[in-house]
């Protein structure tokens, strides 16, 4: 079943490509131009996601721009870049398996819930939702150790005492590598899985609530071109038929829309989640605080707001990231398909 990216009753209105789903992709294309997309993607997004977490680990409220002139002035501009590598490294596994995981979950359920008697509408909802919550589940099996080391080495300061934060892991990291062997030899494989539990409820709600919302506000979004495109004439009304442009751009406001709304959403979980991952709870590192500490410690710290610090790179990074992502994405589908006749 091919889910289309408008409702219905505004297919009469315009007509768009399908949707392309699992079976029509050639997949060795698929993974191979996935892989080199979406590392660029991540390449341009990272020193967000370090100001992020900096802020995120912080125990006083420090604006965005004065934490990235902080850190580039006490520890260089690549410190922007801290982690990147064995960031990087991850990726490509867990990307893989995101996407994998994503189209063919959303083909399946999206087939299942039209025979079921859903409209085409809420069975493309519920498969999205679906999709994105079994996509980051399982991603996370890769993601949590590579998130664990790249944040650890994110928050190491090396020249500016002041940039060393409090509670931080007290052992310097030379690289990834090191960072994964010394975290898997002082706490072992549960070290490189700090957080996963509480991953799992941050990223596979996060990814349901997001792919839920990019095909509800890609509806709304279409329905606005709609009316403003297509004008009624003697005959009734014209059929409008949006060029490649025009498609991106919609898909590109829909999920800078769905990304906007779940950061603001999920952000407690993912700055405990951060703090769990990347602080120590005894001087000797040997035993992480637990969710029940680390949320006391954020209150005590500032208030409830706490849980927020970080809010702005990271509603700016989901936003912006969900925008490339799902232009990069579809352009990506479009290009890996098998029958390029699908798309006219």
């Amino acid at each position: 079943m091919n889910l289309r990216t408008a409702e219905e009753e505004s297919a009469k209105e315009i007509r768009i490509p399908a949707e392309i789903d699992w079976e029509m992709l050639d997949k060795s294309k698929f993974f191979l131009l996935g892989a080199a997309l979406f590392s660029g993607v991540s390449a341009t997004l990272y020193p967000v996601v370090v100001l992020k977490t900096r802020q995120q680990v912080a125990q006083s409220q420090v604006s965005c721009i004065k934490t990235a002139f902080s850190i580039v002035r006490h520890e260089g501009f690549r410190a922007l870049y801290r982690g990147f590598g064995t960031s990087l490294m991850g990726t490509i596994p867990a990307r893989t398996l995101y996407m994998a995981a994503l189209e063919i979950t959303k083909s399946n359920v999206g087939t299942a819930t039209v025979r079921l008697g859903f409209s085409d509408s809420t069975a493309a909802a519920i498969a999205n939702a679906v999709a994105g919550l079994s996509a980051a589940m399982a991603a996370q099996l890769v993601w949590t150790p590579v998130d664990v080391v790249s944040q650890r080495l994110m928050v190491q300061g090396r020249v500016n005492p002041n940039s060393k934060f409090p509670n931080a892991s007290s052992c310097k990291y030379n690289n990834g590598y090191d960072a994964f062997r010394k975290i898997l030899h002082t706490d072992g494989p549960r070290g490189l899985y700090r957080g996963f539990g509480i991953s799992i409820l941050t990223y596979a709600p996060s990814n349901a609530v997001w792919w839920a919302s990019y095909s509800v506000a890609q509806r709304m979004v279409w329905s606005g071109v709609g009316c403003y495109r297509c004008k009624s004439n003697e005959n009734g009304v014209d059929i409008y038929r949006p060029d490649s442009k025009t498609i991106m751009a919609v898909q590109g406001a829909s999920a800078a829309m769905a990304g906007g709304m779940t950061a603001l959403i999920t952000m407690p979980f993912d700055t405990v989640k951060t703090r769990l991952q990347v602080l120590d709870g005894d001087d000797n590192g040997r035993r992480g605080p637990t969710i029940g500490q680390t949320v006391r410690n954020l209150v005590k710290e500032g208030g409830w707001m706490a849980c927020y610090r970080g809010l702005g790179p990271r509603w700016a990074s989901m936003s912006i990231s969900a925008t490339t992502m799902i232009t990069t994405y579809e352009f990506l589908k479009r290009l890996s398909t098998k029958n390029q006749e699908v798309l006219t």
